[in-house]
């Protein structure tokens, strides 16, 4: 199976990404995986959509740039989570970035009626965390997530969302959530078994 992160904090090993380490270790009880993170923040070239509707035609983007790469990982992916930290009730402005530009894939299956990879077991997750207690703070990259999953041909799998943490090792050193994140990954691989 292969996992693929998109990882959108410009914080190396912060409370998301911590997240999402957790729950690939609650996979990897019982599942062998091949896992791949694309950190986001550290790629050189990762520029914004242009809505210039280049890719309504083709299919492909017409900016050439480290997003190229990351079509082929996301198309040959098995799941794929979404990693974010929440900044003002959204996700990160690096995953966004991301999700815009797939932008070309929405053209490709939408428009000209060209499936990326449809498989059953494909599945896609949402792991976000935020400093705040906000009753609606995840709301908005539930929705984007779940619009993003589409576009790619991934059925969504979920979401596991993490309130209060906000200095950096926050979440490293709260057991409960990090065996409910554990406890999410060994869902996950009971489910595709």
């Amino acid at each position: 199976m292969k996992i693929l992160a998109l990882l959108g904090s410009p914080r190396k090993n912060g409370n998301s990404q911590t997240l999402f380490d957790t729950v690939i270790a609650g996979i990897e009880e019982t599942t062998s995986c091949t896992v791949e993170s694309i950190y986001l923040h550290g790629l050189n070239d990762l520029q914004p959509c242009r809505g210039c509707g280049g890719c309504e035609k083709t299919g492909m983007c017409v900016i050439k740039d480290d997003m190229i790469e990351i079509y082929d990982t996301i198309d040959a992916a098995d799941l794929i989570f979404a990693v974010t930290p929440v900044y003002f009730y959204g996700p990160s402005a690096q995953l966004k970035t991301c999700i815009d530009r797939c932008q070309a894939r929405w053209s490709r299956k939408y428009l000209l009626k060209q499936r990326v990879r449809r498989d059953e077991k494909r599945r896609g997750f949402l792991l976000a965390t935020a400093a705040t207690k906000g009753a609606k703070v995840f709301d908005a990259s539930m929705l984007i997530a779940k619009s993003f999953f589409d576009t790619i041909d991934v059925d969504y799998g979920g979401e596991l969302v993490i309130r209060s943490v906000d200095e950096k090792k926050a979440l490293a050193g709260n057991e409960e959530d990090l065996e409910c994140a554990r406890q999410f990954g060994r869902d996950i691989a009971a489910e595709l078994s």
